[in-house]
């Protein structure tokens, strides 16, 4: 047996209990995931200066990641959840290489008429090749879930994100420059996926590699509304720094994106709360037990307010504090420029709380099977978006980067409470009709 066999063969292991593995390796994928986008772009920043830590910022993650779902499609939930085979793995492949073309192509012309120079342009389109990577990587890790190897899926997302995040700060580490170490993380994402993914998948029996280009387009009707709406959600959320990289220097991105962490954190405590209650909400609806889907959607509504006053109140208290120990660890010629921006700091967590609500009413919206009442409300945000960001950011700055995010957050949450309480409503009273009650 070959070195490549052997390794395959230690990552289709398992032991004896095969569920604790699938939570275990999916929370460690999670978690490494998101750890790494949250502090990624503060090291850079610590590593190469306040300019180019902001391109990297930007590049990483907001334009890079809005090209990773645009090469993503929103298509994961409907691949992981088609147990009848009526799509094949080969179709969702075929599917990624275009959307991956797609996004690439789509990044590029961005750059080419965007005004960058030649070395932001570089940068930010070799942070799309590498997000686009990940984003075709998605479609076997998904494959893995699909066919019940859930562990594989969080092996996947842990080993190569240490991988390509580790050859990226070495590299930076050893003196290279910002677009060289770019250069070889893509190279460390390509081959993450010719390691992790591609040998594995071969060995998993039942997996239907055939493909048909007369496949694609129905499987691109079956889920264009799932990308739109995921695609429009994070232009929505990331309206703010597309702002400031438009109207401020590029050093402005990096700081945004520091006080910016914090949803991260929020966005991974909400997942973690909201997502083991989604089968149970889904079950009470389908059967029909009304007080107990309002009870459970109330208190888990109650438990995110708590979280998020919670993280306000120490965003205030301490907020300061912490804004100064990452001056510090950046180095003297950060002093001031974080802690400046404590109230900013304060008003993105508050925001980030907003978001957490709205994203618990989006699945339940979802459960209610109203997607038209969630487009119609991105579609409006979107619009909204674009004409706030802006203004708010050419007027006052970071401060109107965050005052922006919060205002979105909280219409967009409204937006979302609002059309789910309606809709269950609604809903409800139709049943009741039906059934002659």
């Amino acid at each position: 047996m070959g070195i490549m066999d052997q390794w395959t063969a230690f990552l289709m292991r398992t032991g004896a209990n095969k569920e604790k593995e699938n939570i275990v390796w999916n929370m460690a994928g999670s978690f490494c995931y998101a750890f790494s986008s949250m502090v990624l772009s503060f090291l850079v920043m610590g590593m190469v200066g306040k300019e180019q830590g902001g391109i990297f910022a930007f590049g990483f993650s907001t334009f890079g990641q809005q090209m990773f779902i645009l090469a993503y499609f929103g298509i994961r939930p409907f691949q992981i959840t088609d147990g009848a085979g009526e799509y094949r793995f080969g179709d969702y492949r075929l599917h990624r290489y275009i959307t991956c073309g797609l996004a690439l192509l789509g990044g590029a012309g961005y750059l080419l008429f965007c005004g960058y120079s030649p070395e932001k342009a570089g940068i930010i389109f070799l942070l799309v090749c590498y997000k686009v990577i990940d984003g075709f990587a998605d479609v076997y890790e998904s494959e893995f879930q699909r066919a019940g190897h859930l562990h594989l899926t969080g092996k996947s997302n842990t080993f190569r994100t240490v991988l390509t995040v580790g050859v990226f700060l070495t590299a930076l580490a050893g003196g290279s420059t910002l677009f060289s170490a770019c250069v070889a993380a893509v190279v460390a994402q390509a081959a993450g996926v010719f390691i992790f993914d591609i040998p594995v998948l071969r060995r998993i029996s039942g997996v239907n590699k055939d493909k048909s280009m007369r496949r694609i387009l129905p499987l691109t009707g079956a889920t264009l509304l799932l990308f739109v709406s995921v695609f429009l959600d994070f232009y929505i959320f990331s309206a703010a720094k597309y702002a400031i990289d438009g109207y401020m220097e590029d050093a402005a991105s990096g700081y945004f994106n520091v006080i910016f962490m914090p949803t991260s954190v929020i966005n991974l405590v909400a997942g973690f709360v909201i997502r083991p209650v989604l089968t149970y909400l889904t079950d009470y609806w389908n059967q029909r037990q009304y007080k107990r889907f309002v009870r459970m959607l109330g208190f888990i509504s109650a438990l995110i307010s708590v979280l998020s006053v919670l993280s306000v109140s120490l965003a205030w208290i301490l907020g300061g504090i912490v804004l100064e120990i990452m001056e510090r660890i950046l180095g003297s010629a950060y002093t001031g420029c974080l802690t400046r921006h404590h109230m900013a700091f304060v008003t993105v967590v508050l925001g980030g709380g907003f978001y957490a609500v709205l994203n618990l009413y989006y699945y339940v919206l979802v459960i209610l099977r109203r997607q038209g009442v969630i487009f119609g409300i991105y579609a409006v945000m979107t619009v909204m978006a674009a004409g706030l960001a802006p203004m708010l950011v050419r007027k006052q700055g970071i401060w109107g980067a965050a005052l922006a995010y919060l205002i979105l957050m909280v219409v967009m949450a409204a937006g979302f409470l609002t059309g789910a309480w309606i809709s269950y409503f609604k809903g409800k009273r139709s049943r009741l009709i039906e059934n002659g009650d």
